[in-house]
């Protein structure tokens, strides 16, 4: 089992300012828990860029223009009261949807039988025409259009169970049924959006918890919402959008995940992608704000990327 990480130093050249939840600590408490002895065979590679035609293909190219042109030449800027940018931010962006991209290639190669993508900043907020939720560009709706232009793939599903809802994936793939959408979320919880009736073209899934659920509420999602629905949609790729905020210590929700649920949470979409598509996973991080909680739940994830 080949697992592959994507990791640059850029990621934490993107600067949020001083108390900013989603700060370049993030990185550091990542790379950390991954020089492990555990990981020691753990496949490491420098994120490649990305290009603008692979993210046109989410976001119109005057939207691209507008954040490259808000980045400051020197301080920080702000797209809204919770996205921040500084000097190097649309090259953070750029070099982690080139992550992404390579990730999706690596795993169609054969190069990889995974794919674990360490960037910021996160990406499952942005949505076509609209940077928010510390959220510049949409990586994990960019690689999936990526494996569908450069690979041919009919059915690409994303599962997100960031503690918060990706409102910009459902946004951008609301009426397209090659592209399955499914979450499981705190609400209500910014943004507001994921409740089990949006449904989009009966592509998005939603399996919204509440304040206060721990691992039996998230793996009773799992079992009767999001993994019916994968069998269901037989991918051909599954990309996951790996947000470790719903872990207990995490300051900006309420849930109560421990890392052994997100282990199992990752063996059984490991499962679900052996039937499918070839144990084909793209994993991309998205939020985890607490960077105990952060590190633990990675090491969770990344050690069971590598054993199955």
């Amino acid at each position: 089992m080949t697992t592959r990480l994507y990791h640059h130093p850029i990621f934490a050249e993107h600067l949020t300012g001083s108390g900013h939840p989603e700060r370049p600590d993030r990185m550091k408490a990542v790379a950390a828990a991954l020089e492990d002895e555990a990981f020691q065979h753990l496949d490491r590679a420098e994120a490649p860029e990305g290009t603008l035609e692979a993210i046109y293909r989410c976001h119109p190219e005057a939207f691209v223009r507008k954040i490259a042109t808000a980045i400051p030449d020197e301080g920080l800027a702000r797209l809204d009261n919770d996205t921040i940018v500084s000097p190097k931010s649309f090259a953070a962006a750029f070099h982690a949807v080139g992550a992404a991209m390579a990730g999706v290639d690596d795993v169609m190669s054969g190069a990889a039988d995974n794919v674990f993508v360490a960037s910021r900043p996160p990406g499952h907020h942005a949505e076509a025409s609209t940077a928010m939720g510390f959220c510049l560009f949409n990586q994990a709706a960019i690689a999936a259009r990526h494996a569908q232009a450069a690979h041919g793939l009919g059915r690409v599903a994303i599962v997100d169970w960031d503690v918060h809802h990706g409102n910009g994936s459902q946004e951008i793939f609301w009426s397209d049924p090659s592209v399955l959408y499914c979450s499981t979320h705190q609400m209500p919880l910014y943004p507001g959006t994921g409740a089990k009736n949006e449904t989009g073209a009966g592509n998005i899934v939603n399996a919204p918890l509440s304040a206060g659920d721990g691992g039996s509420a998230f793996r009773e999602a799992f079992a009767s919402r999001i993994v019916p629905a994968l069998e269901a949609f037989q991918p051909d790729l599954i990309i996951i959008s790996a947000g470790f905020d719903a872990h207990r210590r995490d300051p900006l929700a309420n849930l109560m995940l421990e890392a052994s649920d997100f282990d199992q949470a990752t063996a059984e979409l490991m499962a679900v992608a052996d039937k499918h598509c070839d144990g084909r996973v793209v994993s991309i991080l998205e939020g985890g704000y607490d960077l105990e909680g952060l590190a633990v739940s990675t090491t969770a994830h990344v050690k069971r990327l590598m054993t199955g």
